[in-house]
């Protein structure tokens, strides 16, 4: 009789930890699909939200308006652009997959797989100047050479006025760096 009790309790207490389990399972998912409690008590922060969502959109579309008047052809398709700028975006963070996978789409559109090459050299010229800790700074280097792919860099365009000769011939760094300081040579005359 004692053995019978036992086994009813241990059967007993296995139906509640299933039905026990199953509960935890499925309430956890009821509050994953619900979402945080905390977030339906601010009220106040959506109106600041949407305001900067709107900016954004605003800027985005500006952007692409910009993008459609600078360049003619596909590349300047809306689509394009998306496209196009965060697949050199995807190429500048070393995530190749999901680049690759952006440009199997940016290909599909008939967009000009020419562009993408053209801005992301432009991207490597600029690379001193953009700053990984900022996001922005990528973004916008991205979209300007999405404009002008061949833009240079302030410093180098005054540098380098044209190409070399020859690949060969070295010239030295004195004379290939522009003067830093032209007046200061020409305060001290000579005697």
């Amino acid at each position: 009789m004692r053995q019978r009790v036992l086994q009813l309790k241990i059967v007993v207490l296995r139906r509640l930890a299933v039905s026990g389990l199953a509960l935890l399972i499925g309430a956890g998912g009821a509050l994953a699909q619900s979402g945080a409690p905390a977030n339906q008590d601010q009220s106040g922060k959506p109106a600041a939200g949407n305001a900067d969502a709107a900016k954004d959109n605003q800027r985005r579309t500006d952007e692409f308006a910009e993008a459609s008047q600078a360049i003619n052809g596909p590349a300047g398709n809306p689509e394009c652009v998306w496209l196009g700028r965060r697949v050199v975006r995807l190429m500048w963070r070393d995530d190749l997959d999901t680049a690759f996978r952006h440009l199997d789409l940016y290909d599909r559109f008939g967009c000009p797989g020419g562009h993408v090459q053209a801005t992301f050299r432009c991207l490597t010229r600029f690379g001193a100047q953009i700053d990984d800790k900022v996001q922005k700074s990528l973004d916008d280097r991205v979209h300007a050479c999405w404009i002008n792919p061949n833009a240079q860099p302030q410093a180098a365009a005054a540098a380098s006025p044209g190409p070399s000769a020859t690949a060969g011939s070295a010239v030295p760094a004195a004379a290939a760096s522009p003067p830093t300081a032209p007046a200061a040579s020409q305060a001290a005359p000579a005697k």
